[in-house]
Parts: structure tokens; sequence; C-alpha cells
């Protein structure tokens, strides 16, 4: 399986602006620029990106995790928070910190933690990342 983006820029880095589309077609054009980056801009930034991906990754692989065990939950919700921070001449994302919110009935505490930690480290994303990568997990 191959997924593609493409990314257009235009300008310089920091008065330039950009324009990013997918092959599905869910981004179309969507702009990001050094605003949309480094401060409050309107459109997207690689890093949030990176953030939905992890956040989408991990949970479907929970929720796999969770089938294979016999378990389907009612409800799965992810937040992650991905840090970019200053790292010599350049940047660097040096953390993803995975926030999770779970309705699984019928299960025990410590399968729930084992499958959720499986999930973190075994998820596409979490495995393509340099990052640390943390996870605070509550359990309805």
């Amino acid at each position: 399986m191959i997924r593609k983006a493409r990314a257009v820029w235009r300008g310089t880095g920091k008065e330039g602006t950009g324009a990013l589309t997918t092959d599905s077609g869910v981004l179309n054009g969507t702009a990001y620029s050094f605003r949309t980056r480094f401060e409050n801009g309107e459109g997207t930034n690689p890093e949030e990106l990176i953030a939905a991906a992890h956040a989408g990754c991990f949970t479907m692989a929970l929720a796999f995790q969770l089938q294979n065990a016999g378990v389907t939950p009612t409800e799965l919700t992810t937040e992650a928070a991905v840090t970019l921070e200053k790292e010599g001449e350049g940047f660097k994302v040096s953390r993803s910190a995975l926030t999770l919110t779970a309705d699984v009935p019928g299960i025990e505490r410590a399968q729930f933690d084992e499958l959720a930690n499986k999930a973190k480290a075994g998820c596409p994303i979490s495995k393509l990342l340099n990052a640390e990568i943390t996870l605070d997990a509550t359990l309805k």
C-alpha cells in the first residue's frame, strides 16, 4: 500500500505560502505557512497532521487489540499532542503525548493497560516517529 500527498510552496520560508493535497481529496490545496506552523494562522501544519495521524493510528490499533481479545469498545477517544522544539539550527518533533479516554465494558484494568501499550508500541505511526511517545489512559 502506498499513500501520497503533495506539497507546493511559493516564496521564502517566513513570508511564503504552501498548499497540501492528498490523493484521497481530504486535503485539497489546504493552506500551510510559517504562521500556521509557528503562530496561529488559518490552515494546517505538518505537526498537526502528524498528531492527527498518530491519534487515528493508535486508536485503530487499540480497537484491533481489543477485538483480538474478544472485547468491543463502546468508544475510544484519543488526543495526540505533538511537540516541536528547537534543535541546533533547525527543529525536531521531540514528543507525541497520547491521551486516551476509553469506554470498554467488561475489561479489567490490567488487560486494558497491556492492550493499550501494545497498540502504542505497534501502530505504524508510533514506529515511524523518532520521538518520545507517552500514553495517559483513562478507562471509564
